[in-house]
């Protein structure tokens, strides 16, 4: 046998904001030939021939949505770069990704030169009286983390680069190798699943950065009101999940990881996801959430999106024009599919306009018309 076979049959999907930058196909490339050396097949964003020469921009978003969704469900393992993407967070398509390969139960990996905790690489943070606030004024979210519960908490998260995360995940396959036949080292599956019986009303999860909020808890009292006005039953990221422990704990990273279990177990008992997908920290959404809406899309949930303004992105996102092919203050391509926001969220969900009350007035208005309320 030979030493590389052991990885025949595995399939790396490669996520990440490589195809915005300058040169960014010849780094995918790259980082194929070094997977394909050790035996693993590879799926890349648009692998597959394309016909992106749509008069409708949206509709060649679409077509690529379609293409990434059908290589991930081809895959076995995403590694994906959790560099800062126009921001402190990573690119919002990258994470939407790593949620939908967190629902198939597949391997995720993610790596960053960067393994700071947020407080070191937000820049915009106030100390004040002995706390770190945002520019928001709210306490600076996982500021002892170097990124979200929701990324944390699903990822293994590697310091380095892609060769770095692809040698961690070779030596990772080994070690379950042995797992699986030795008896001292077996482990008992567990098999994830919703843990809420079926409800008589459609349940909704309101997902967003609103969970980080001082006072978040009275602010979901209030939009839960507003949801059971509609005849929704509605879960936030502040309420208990059934079959989940809710601990507290002074260790960031236990904490982040209870955290993450409860909101993953909402999504897995939801019906509808309702998602805040405004700027976060920089140009892109809450990782939280971006992660929630990959994970709902890929269980079969509803999902709805809404920002404050719908702009498409060439408007939106700041960028020094036709002149210079419309490269951001990074240097990256910003889209230009007439869509608001990636095309992970516009192209698997209606990114509804306006704040909270107004999208759950437009979604449930759409909900009504399909019957199910």
């Amino acid at each position: 046998m030979h030493q590389y076979e052991i990885f025949n049959g595995e399939a790396i999907y490669i996520a990440g904001p490589e195809c915005f930058y300058v040169n960014g196909y010849d780094s995918l490339g790259a980082m194929r030939k070094e997977s394909e050396y050790y035996g693993f097949e590879v799926t890349l964003p648009n692998d597959n021939p394309l016909n992106l020469e749509h008069e409708d921009l949206r509709k060649n978003a679409d077509e690529i949505f379609e293409n990434c969704a059908k290589s991930m469900n081809a895959s076995t393992v995403i590694i994906a770069d959790l560099e800062t993407f126009r921001g402190c967070e990573p690119d919002g398509g990258s994470i939407y990704e790593i949620g939908m390969a967190y629902a198939r139960g597949i391997r995720c990996y993610g790596y960053t030169r960067d393994l700071r905790n947020m407080v070191h690489k937000y820049p915009l943070a106030v100390l004040k009286d002995g706390v770190v606030y945002d520019h928001d004024g709210r306490v600076l979210p996982y500021q002892d983390l170097p990124f979200s519960p929701c990324v944390m908490a699903s990822c293994r998260v590697i310091e380095g680069d892609y060769s770095d995360c692809l040698k961690q995940l070779r030596l990772d396959i080994h070690e379950e190798q042995k797992e699986s036949v030795i008896r001292s080292r077996k482990k008992e599956a567990f098999v994830p699943g919703p843990t809420l019986e079926k409800q008589e009303k459609p349940v909704v999860y309101l997902a967003g950065p609103e969970r980080y909020d001082s006072d978040a808890e009275l602010l979901y009292e209030k939009r839960k009101a507003l949801c059971e006005s509609y005849g929704l039953q509605v879960f936030t990221p502040a309420d208990d999940a059934p079959g989940v422990e809710r601990i507290t704990s002074r260790d960031p990273y236990l904490q982040a990881y209870n955290d993450f279990d409860r909101w993953q177990q909402h999504v897995r008992n939801c019906d509808i996801i309702l998602a805040n997908l405004n700027d976060f920290h920089g140009w892109e959404p809450n990782s939280d959430t971006s992660f929630e809406c990959g994970m709902a899309w890929q269980l079969g949930k509803r999902c709805f999106g809404y920002m404050d303004s719908t702009e498409i992105m060439r408007r939106r996102i700041p960028h020094y024009g036709e002149d210079k092919n419309n490269k951001d203050i990074y240097g990256n391509d910003v889209e230009n599919f007439n869509y608001p926001i990636n095309l992970m969220f516009s192209s698997s969900m209606p990114i509804l306009e306006g704040n909270f009350e107004q999208a759950l007035e437009q979604m449930a208005e759409q909900l009504k018309k399909e019957g199910i309320l």
